[in-house]
């Protein structure tokens, strides 16, 4: 096998990497992954509801992590091994992880096209790929990577094991976690959004943004995606949350541990999410609220007030889901509902 070749496994050795149970041969050899609309000879395909168990048998996988609770684990239709688990979607994970090729990364030690301040601090397990900049006062953790283009300003602290894709940029004194992943194109620490008009109201006035941004341990950021500057303070990201592609976090805001914000959301400043909280793509949550630990906000949703602990909201304004999908019922049917009361007939809901 050359070192382009993708990784083989066998089923029995899958079965104990990922922690499930085998039924059928041990001796299959596995060459990748994937749906079970797509994968064919040598794939490994996931099982993991009653409708996918239903498309098993016509599906052409070699071999299927299946989830212990449905019957398919109980009684295979054919001989093809089956990984029986607890939690398919942690075996997924773990599979993808085996079989994910080798990423591009640059070599340890600083490339000879990188411009790296004399008063700055890399490690010899760090990575600085060409055209890197890093600004005096700047501390890199043990193995971090920098790729192509990156830059990363004066007295920036970049923790252990972090990594920065292509054109990421890190202002100046802004402090990064352990295990942070940015991929292309993110900016933290860019001044916050903040004008007022001057004194004889012909002009926006520009207003300082002196603060920093803190971002805790194994958080990622998308490609895109903003993280601004304090106004003063911080603005901090909590360890643990993931963010999504084209997310702009302004000024001030603080995000809790663990959350989960999809593309297109924008956060306005000075807004406090808490821990694990679930935001769907493209919302929109104004400035100076509080939205509580586990909320979810639906895609599309419009916060304009404060948000309790565990709530679950979406439309526009937000409201409790369940009484927004109320709303949505009533007009409908209030076209109907008008023609009625008008005595005057017209087409129903049906009809177009």
């Amino acid at each position: 096998m050359t070192a382009t070749d993708p990784p083989r496994h066998r089923t029995d050795d899958l079965a104990i990497r990922l922690g499930g149970r085998l039924v059928g041969r041990g001796d299959v050899l596995i060459r990748g992954v994937d749906t079970l609309e797509f994968a064919g000879d040598g794939h490994l395909t996931f099982v993991g509801t009653k409708t996918y168990a239903a498309r098993w048998p016509g599906c052409r996988a070699a071999a299927a992590i299946v989830d212990a609770a449905l019957a398919l684990a109980a009684a295979p239709p054919d001989d093809r091994p089956l990984i029986i688990v607890d939690d398919v979607d942690l075996a997924m994970i773990a599979a993808l992880t085996l079989f994910a090729p080798t990423p591009a990364r640059p070599a340890r030690g600083v490339h000879p096209r990188a411009v790296v301040h004399p008063d700055a601090t890399v490690p010899e397990s760090a990575a600085v790929g060409p055209f890197v900049t890093v600004g005096a006062g700047t501390v890199l953790g043990a193995d971090v990577v920098l790729h192509p283009g990156v830059r990363v300003g004066a007295s920036v602290t970049i923790g252990a094991g972090s990594e920065l894709h292509a054109n990421v940029v890190v202002g100046d004194r802004c402090r990064l976690g352990a295990r942070v992943l940015l991929h292309p194109g993110a900016c933290i620490g860019a001044d916050g959004f903040g004008f007022t008009a001057s004194a004889d109201r012909r002009r926006l006035v520009k207003v300082p943004h002196i603060g920093i941004v803190e971002i805790g341990d194994e958080v990622e950021i998308g490609a895109g995606s903003c993280v601004d500057r304090a106004k003063f303070g911080v603005t901090s990201v909590g360890s643990g949350t993931k963010i999504d592609n084209l997310v702009q976090i302004a000024h001030n805001c603080r995000i809790g541990r663990n959350g989960v914000i999809a593309a297109g959301t924008g956060i306005g400043g000075t807004t406090v999410i808490g821990d694990w909280a679930r935001i769907g793509g493209c919302a929109s949550i104004a400035d100076h609220l509080t939205l509580g630990h586990g909320v979810q906000v639906a895609a599309r949703a419009g916060v304009m007030r404060d948000v309790p602990d565990g709530r679950v909201v979406s439309g526009f304004p937000a409201d409790d889901a369940a009484a927004t999908l109320r709303q949505w019922a009533a007009l409908r049917r209030l076209p109907d509902f008008l023609k009625r009361v008008s005595g005057r007939p017209g087409p129903t809901r049906s009809e177009p």
